[in-house]
């Protein structure tokens, strides 16, 4: 018996966003690394001002294509130009459903001639991973899935490990590790540096705020070389960045991690919808947050939105094409901040201490409670976006959200977001009874870290709103 797929779900369903919004697989783990190493709090002040280690080794999956049409195929899926995409060069990777909206991005590495992996979430993985067995392209898909939430106590085997050094004191950590000075790597450019007396491949990149590396090499060569950063960077205040933590560092450098993956609808997706299995994430993942519109379409983004606009370039026939370049010239939604106010957040946390229901309650120091958040903002009672992603900054001593808002929305404007689900809430595992509130928020810049902003290579993150 053929297993169920995701189409399947859905036509048992009815609606995909019921079925989402009442989805039973709980909180979204990170896994494997340690929730913290220090505190959470210390452990974000690092990244700001001195420096820290990522462990990226598990929470990522990574697709390996090979083969003389894997240029092609990717072209194909991408919305990127290709025209310049040597060996040793990365990019952002975000590509749509026929439609024109976003199912996820994540970083493609030109390892080889004819060899790539993308590294990111399960939507762009698993995209590539059909359109590489089913496509007829001459391509090889190697897919190293993302560790286990929960391993049972089995041993845990990656193809790679993935750290990332950051922070303003990472160059003198890393000039220490290479032992000399480090060759001149360009943004999103890679080269070979020294860890342990070992040649590992490096490339440029910054999330924390500054400019750093992003370092991977073969598994079993994992503790050694991360026992040589820590080594390496005990002189420079370097600190090891759990779980909690490691999420919130996008809140201050401007990117959004999971919006809704734009699969559930379209009849030239069906095949795809079909080919997704009943386990996958786009079956099991979940949706929440105050917006609450029956229409899965509605929590679809488009590349601009989302700051992506600056990668589509119509110089190669790729899938969504044709959508996007009726999208092209028009008025979009742009990607901003939202700073939280500090007593409307503290309203919230008090409630606590109240008898009857509470406000929905905010963790610390990362906030989302559902695969893919989407809470109302409002200004003058009209709703002009959506907040998506939020969490407390240390560094900023402020609640932040990342979200979209309407084009004629300024930075600076005060807005209210509803915070908490209509009705009591839905039936997720991670949703309790609450009563919603309304917060005020600041629109401000993405990135909302100043240093972020002028270090940062032009692009998605740094694209002025």
């Amino acid at each position: 018996m053929n297993q169920r797929s995701l189409e399947d779900l859905l036509q048992s369903a009815g609606n995909p966003v019921h079925m989402l919004r009442n989805s039973q697989i709980g909180a979204y783990v990170y896994p494997v690394v340690p929730a913290e190493y220090s505190n959470w709090r210390d452990e974000q002040y690092a990244w700001r001002h001195t420096a820290v280690l990522f462990d990226q080794s598990h929470h990522m999956a990574n697709v390996y294509v090979e083969g003389p049409n894997a240029l092609k195929m990717l072209s194909h899926l991408g919305t990127n130009s290709f025209e310049k995409f040597p060996v040793n060069r990365a990019k952002q990777f975000a590509p749509c459903s026929y439609d024109g909206y976003v199912i996820g991005d994540g970083i493609l590495f030109h390892l080889e001639e004819n060899r790539f992996v993308f590294v990111g979430r399960a939507p762009v993985a698993n995209w590539i991973q059909f359109h590489g067995e089913t496509g007829r392209y001459k391509v090889r898909i190697d897919k190293d899935d993302r560790s286990p939430s929960n391993p049972r106590g089995k041993a845990v085997v990656r193809t790679c490990y993935r750290y990332q050094i950051q922070g303003p004191n990472a160059p003198q950590t890393l000039e220490k590790l290479n032992g000399g000075p480090l060759p001149e790597i360009k943004f999103f450019n890679m080269d070979v540096i020294n860890i342990a007396g070992r040649k590992v491949r490096a490339l440029r990149h910054g999330m924390a705020g500054a400019p750093g590396l992003e370092v991977w090499g073969p598994y079993e060569e994992r503790e050694e070389i991360k026992a040589a950063i820590v080594d390496a960077g005990r002189d420079f205040g370097l600190r090891e960045v759990g779980c909690r933590a490691y999420a919130t560092n996008t809140l201050e450098s401007g990117w959004i991690p999971s919006p809704l993956p734009a699969v559930y609808t379209g009849e030239k997706m069906k095949a795809y919808r079909q080919w997704l299995p009943m386990t996958s994430y786009e079956s099991t993942g979940s949706l929440g947050g105050s917006f609450d519109s029956n229409n899965i379409v509605d929590y679809y983004m488009t590349p601009y939105a989302l700051g992506y606009g600056p990668f589509v370039k119509f110089d190669h026939e790729f899938i969504g094409r044709e959508a996007l370049e009726k999208m092209a010239g028009k008025p979009h939604r742009k990607k901003v901040t939202f700073a939280w106010n500090a007593e409307d957040v503290l309203k919230v946390f008090a409630s606590l201490f109240d008898s009857g229901d509470i406000y929905k309650y905010i963790d610390l120091p990362l906030s989302n409670y559902t695969s893919a958040s989407y809470d109302k903002v409002l200004l003058g009672g009209k709703q002009v976006g959506l907040s998506m992603f939020s969490g407390y900054s240390y560094n900023e001593r402020s609640m932040l959200s990342l979200g979209v808002v309407d084009p004629e929305v300024e930075i600076g404007a005060e807005v209210t977001l509803v915070w908490g689900e209509a009705g009591g809430g839905s039936r997720k595992t991670t949703v309790e009874r609450h009563r919603q509130v309304e917060i005020r928020a600041h629109v401000s810049p993405v990135p909302y870290s100043k240093v972020a902003r002028e270090t940062y290579a032009a692009g998605w993150r740094t694209a002025k709103v």
